[in-house]
C-alpha cells in the first residue's frame, strides 16, 4: 500500500509539473496581436495576417487608420505595433516614449490619376505636377501640359485637384517627392502626413480620393498603385531624374530601391536616380519599440509581434507581388532581419 501511494504521489507531482510547464508555455505565446496604421499596405497585410493566423493560430487585429494614427497609437501604447508609409522624422523619434525600430515590409508607389474625356495616357513632369497641386496650372489645355501631350487633345477645362483630407503616409510620400523636385513646394507646404493644401478638395483614404476623381470631370489626384490597378483607373507616366517617362509597376518600383540603405532603414526612395525607376516610390514600415517592454504590453505579445514581423519579411513576401506590391529586394530583406534582431524585451532576445 505504501509503495502504491508513493507511486501515485510521484505521478501527481509529474502531472502538476507538466501542467505548470504547459501553462507557462501557453502564457509565453500571445493569441492575439493588435496593430494600427497605414492604409496603403492594408490589402497585403490583410492577406498576410489571414495566412499567418491559419498557420500559427495567432489572430492579428489590424486597424487601417492611416500612418499618422498608427504612430499615435504606438506612442500611446495601445498597440503591439504601428505601421507607416513614412519613416519617423528625428523630431517624431524624440517624441516617442522610447527608441523605435523601422522594419520595411514591401514597396509601393504613388500614382497620379485623373478624369478627362477619353482618359488619354498622360505624360507628366515633376515641375508640372508641383504647379498643378500648387494651383499655378489651372487649365488642362495649359501650354505646359499640351506640349507634353500633343496627341491627347486636352480640353479647355478647369483642373480640380483632389488630395487626402486625413493624415496619410501616401500624402507624406507624394509631398516628399514634390519637396525634392520643387523649391516652391519645399518652401510651402513642404512635406508631411497632413498639409495645408494650397489648392483643391479633400477626401479620406485612397478610396475617397479615387472616388472623388472618378465622379469629378477635370480632376486629378494621387493614389497608391494597387488601387489604380485593381480599379482600372487611368494613371500618368512620370518623368524621372534620368529623363525617362516611367509607368509605375513592380519592376520600376523595385528599381527605385537599388540604393544604399542607412543603418536604421529610415530612407526616402523618391526622385530615384535609377534610369528605369519610378520616381514616387516608398517602403512601408512596421514600427516597434526597440525595447518592447516600453510598450506596456505583455512579454508574450512582444514575442508574438517579432515572430509575426519576421514571418512577414521572409515567408510572407510571396504574397506581395500577386497583390501588386513589390517584395523587398534581397539587400533590404537582409537589412530588415538584422534590424529586427535588435528588438528585445527588457534585455531578452526575441528572435
Amino acid at each position: 500500500m505504501k509503495t502504491r501511494n508513493l507511486i501515485l504521489a510521484v505521478a501527481a507531482t509529474i502531472v502538476c509539473t507538466l501542467t505548470g510547464f504547459q501553462t507557462k508555455t501557453q502564457a509565453q505565446t500571445a493569441k492575439e496581436l493588435i496593430g494600427a496604421g497605414a492604409t496603403f499596405p492594408y490589402p497585403l497585410y490583410s492577406k498576410m495576417f489571414d495566412v499567418y493566423h491559419s498557420q500559427s493560430g495567432v489572430q492579428v487585429n489590424y486597424q487601417s487608420i492611416g500612418s499618422g494614427g498608427g504612430i499615435k497609437q504606438l506612442q500611446n501604447k495601445t498597440v503591439d505595433f504601428g505601421a507607416s508609409d513614412a519613416p519617423l522624422s528625428d523630431e517624431e523619434m524624440k517624441g516617442m516614449p522610447a527608441p523605435v525600430v523601422h522594419i520595411p515590409t514591401c514597396l509601393g508607389a504613388v500614382m497620379l490619376t485623373y478624369n478627362l474625356p477619353g482618359n488619354p495616357k498622360l505624360k507628366l513632369t515633376s515641375d508640372v505636377i508641383a504647379d498643378i497641386f500648387l494651383g499655378k496650372i489651372t487649365k488642362w489645355n495649359d501650354r505646359r501640359l499640351t506640349s507634353l501631350n500633343p496627341a491627347a487633345k486636352l480640353p479647355a477645362m478647369a483642373i480640380t485637384v483632389v488630395h487626402r483630407s486625413d493624415g496619410s503616409g501616401t500624402t507624406y510620400v507624394f509631398s516628399d517627392y514634390l519637396s525634392q523636385v520643387s523649391s516652391a513646394w519645399n518652401a510651402k507646404p513642404g512635406k508631411g502626413k497632413a498639409l495645408d493644401w494650397p489648392a483643391g478638395i479633400g477626401a479620406k483614404g485612397n478610396e475617397g480620393v479615387g472616388g472623388m476623381v472618378k465622379q469629378t470631370p477635370g480632376s486629378i489626384g494621387y493614389v497608391e498603385l494597387a488601387y489604380v490597378i485593381q480599379n482600372k483607373i487611368p494613371s500618368a507616366l512620370v518623368k524621372n531624374k534620368s529623363g525617362v517617362f516611367v509607368e509605375a509597376n513592380l519592376t520600376s518600383i523595385s528599381a527605385s530601391a537599388a540604393v544604399k540603405l542607412p543603418g536604421d532603414l529610415r530612407v526616402s526612395l523618391v526622385n530615384t536616380p535609377a534610369r528605369n525607376g519610378y520616381p514616387i516610390t516608398s517602403f512601408t514600415y512596421i514600427l516597434v519599440y526597440e525595447n518592447m517592454a516600453a510598450s506596456g504590453r505583455p512579454e508574450a505579445n512582444a514575442k508574438g509581434t517579432v515572430s509575426l514581423v519576421n514571418w512577414m519579411i521572409t515567408k510572407g513576401q510571396q504574397y506581395a507581388a500577386p497583390l501588386i506590391y513589390a517584395p523587398l529586394p534581397k539587400a533590404a530583406a537582409d537589412a530588415a532581419k538584422k534590424r529586427l534582431a535588435l528588438v528585445k524585451y527588457s534585455g531578452k532576445k526575441l528572435l
